[in-house]
C-alpha cells in the first residue's frame, strides 16, 4: 500500500476505543469511510467483525488495533507511525459463509465471517440430520448444537467447542458438534472448502432450533444450508511479524 492511502479510523463503543479514536484523529486526521481506501478499526474482535459486515460490499482492507480483550484479529495498539504500519501490513483474504435458513413460513439469508451455528432453543436436545453435497452423512445427531466455521473463525467458538484449528491455506471448513449426546464418540469432521452442508431439523416442533450467522439469528428453523461464498473476499491487514497465518499456527501450540 502506498503512503497516499486514504484511511478512515473507526472505533467501538468502549471508553478505551473512543479515547484511542480521539487521539489518533488528532494525530492523523480522518477520512470519511465513503472516500477511504483502507479502514483502521479500534476495538476487539467483535468490532472487527462488525466493521467487515458494515463495509462488506466495498471490500476495503481493514487494519485493526486492539482496544478490546482477546484481539485475535487485531494488531497491537500503538499510536506512532500509523500510515507506515498500514502501508507495510500483510493482507489475509477471507471468504464468508453464506447461510440460507428455512422456517415453516420464510427463508432467511445471511453471511458469517466466523461461523454458522445451530443451537437448541429449549431444554430438549436438538436432533439434526446432516447432508454433505447431497449425501446423508449422519442420519441423526442429538446435541446442544453444531457449527460450521471458516478457517479464521476456527479459533473462536469452534475452538471452544473442541473443534480443530484450520490454517488459512488449508481450504477446509471445520464441522463441529456442540455437546453431542448421540452418537457419543462423533467429534465432527473437516470438510472441503467447496462443500455444501445441509442440516435438517428433526422433530422441529418438539425440539426447536435457532440458526446463527455471526450477528443474524433465525429461530425455529427447519432446514439450514451453508456454503463458502467465494464471490466475496474480505481483506484483513496485519503487521508482518504477527500475520494471521502465524497467529493461527501459534494458537495450535498455545498451552
Amino acid at each position: 500500500m502506498s503512503t497516499g492511502q486514504r484511511i478512515a479510523i473507526l472505533a467501538g463503543n468502549s471508553d478505551g476505543a473512543q479515547a484511542a479514536l480521539e487521539r489518533l484523529v488528532a494525530l492523523y486526521g480522518n477520512c470519511p469511510p465513503e472516500q477511504a481506501t483502507a479502514l483502521v478499526a479500534l476495538g476487539g474482535d467483535g468490532f472487527m467483525l462488525e466493521t467487515q459486515h458494515r463495509y462488506l460490499g466495498r471490500n476495503l482492507p481493514v487494519y485493526g488495533m486492539n482496544r478490546g480483550s482477546v484481539g485475535f484479529l487485531m494488531n497491537a495498539y500503538r499510536e506512532e507511525h500509523l500510515f507506515e504500519r498500514v502501508a507495510a501490513a500483510q493482507s489475509a483474504n477471507l471468504h464468508p459463509l453464506r447461510m440460507r435458513a428455512h422456517t415453516a413460513h420464510a427463508t432467511h439469508a445471511a453471511l458469517a465471517i466466523n461461523e454458522v451455528s445451530l443451537l437448541r432453543e429449549t431444554r430438549q436436545t436438538a436432533k439434526l440430520r446432516i447432508l454433505i453435497d447431497g449425501k446423508e452423512r449422519l442420519a441423526e445427531l442429538a446435541c446442544d448444537g453444531i457449527l460450521v466455521a471458516t478457517p479464521a473463525g476456527s479459533t473462536a467458538y469452534n475452538l471452544s467447542a473442541q473443534g480443530p484449528i484450520v490454517p488459512l491455506s488449508a481450504n477446509l471448513l471445520p464441522l463441529t458438534p456442540i455437546s453431542p449426546f448421540r452418537p457419543r464418540r462423533w467429534r465432527g469432521a473437516l470438510l472441503p472448502g467447496d462443500a455444501r452442508v445441509v442440516f435438517e431439523v428433526l422433530e422441529p416442533d418438539k425440539r426447536p432450533v435457532a440458526a446463527v450467522a455471526d450477528y443474524t439469528e433465525v429461530r425455529d428453523v427447519r432446514r439450514v444450508e451453508v456454503r463458502e461464498d467465494r464471490s466475496i473476499t474480505l481483506t484483513l491487514l496485519f503487521d508482518p511479524d504477527t500475520n494471521l497465518s502465524e497467529r493461527i499456527l501459534a494458537e495450535q501450540f498455545a498451552v
